[in-house]
């Protein structure tokens, strides 16, 4: 009896022992060790594609548009993960940001940057970590264009060109326009295309004038601040020049407090770009005259380049996106019902 209890005991510790090693192997094989640990800093991304977007910030109703459609493109249920960065309007802010999406190992990083100029130095760290960026809204200027995959936004200089074109048509019967120029971010895209247009504008005109030139920094609260101070300065203004709507807003503010009527049959033509629909609303309203579109719909179209990419093709280098403008003598409810942003 005794042999047979020790038998039975044997066999039972074997057994026991063949099971743990068992749990032990299917343990090992449910953890491979070439994990995403690289991505850890990101979490666990798994099979998704992994963007890491630097925003310059969020300082008009244009930024925020344009946040919103990157944000409701890249999800998880489209198949990626998006880690999105807000800058705050400085590029240091956003060169931090690089480094940490190339510590991350994202998959691709798309940047909108703040200024035009100093990102060699980062860019090259990415191309090096074999991470494509992809540029979106303002343009960057670059000692070598394969710092960057491709770049996707406006004609900024076809847009100053376009309001200026109105200007010319429809305020000829004036000798002199006497035009403040309220300006965007310096330095940055759009800020240098629609200052062009205007000061090309300017130059080609005898009779413009421009009497004043400041940055609003394309902020409401600025852009009134700073038409509030020229309309103390400045006896005669027939024309302003805001270089997105939210300064557009700022002004119109100022120019009414001051006693005047901006807009349409007004005192002061107001000109304006980005056509959001609050813009468009004052241009329907009558308060802007000229509205220039600035598409920021721009997350579908980054999707786009990026399905390129891992199709193994080559993206335009430069894609700008197709716009219109709107004149407050035309412009319907229709327009401003089907806006996205």
């Amino acid at each position: 009896m005794k042999k047979l209890l020790s038998v039975l005991l044997a066999m039972t510790m074997a057994l026991s022992f063949a099971a743990c090693s068992g749990s032990a192997a299917n343990s090992s094989a449910a953890a491979p060790a070439n994990s995403t640990a690289g991505k850890a800093a990101g979490g666990d991304s798994g099979d998704m594609t992994v963007v890491g977007f630097s925003q310059v910030g969020a300082e008009s109703d244009w930024r925020t548009a344009n946040t919103a459609s990157m944000k409701e493109t890249f999800t998880e249920a489209n198949g990626y993960k998006l880690i999105f960065d807000d800058a705050q309007q400085k590029q240091e802010n956003q060169i931090t940001a690089i480094r940490n999406f190339i510590q991350q190992e994202v998959d691709y990083i798309v940047l909108a940057p703040v200024t035009e100029t100093g990102w060699d130095t980062v860019l090259k760290e990415a191309k090096d970590a074999g991470i494509p960026v992809i540029i979106v809204d303002r343009m960057i200027d670059v000692s070598d264009d394969s710092l960057f995959t491709c770049w996707v936004g406006s004609d900024f200089r076809k847009e100053g060109d376009t309001a200026v074109k109105w200007m010319q048509d429809n305020l000829k019967d004036k000798k002199e326009l006497h035009i403040v120029h309220l300006q965007g971010t310096i330095g940055s895209s759009a800020q240098i295309g629609r200052t062009e247009g205007l000061e090309a504008g300017v130059k080609a005109n005898p009779g413009w004038k421009l009497v004043a030139q400041q940055t609003g920094e394309f902020t409401q609260a600025k852009g009134q601040e700073v038409m509030e101070s020229l309309l103390k300065q400045n006896d005669k203004i027939d024309v302003v020049y805001c270089e997105n709507d939210n300064m557009a807003f700022g002004a119109i503010d100022a120019i009414e407090a001051a006693g005047k009527k901006a807009g349409k049959g007004g005192d002061i033509t107001v000109i304006s770009f980005d056509s959001t629909k609050a813009g468009l609303e004052a241009t329907l309203k009558g308060k802007i005259n000229y509205n220039v579109e600035c598409n920021p719909l721009h997350g579908p179209r980054v999707e786009s380049i990026i399905k390129e990419l891992k199709a193994g093709k080559t993206p335009q280098k430069l894609a700008y996106v197709d716009e219109t403008a709107f004149d407050a003598n035309t412009i319907t409810q229709a327009v401003i019902d089907a806006r996205a942003y």
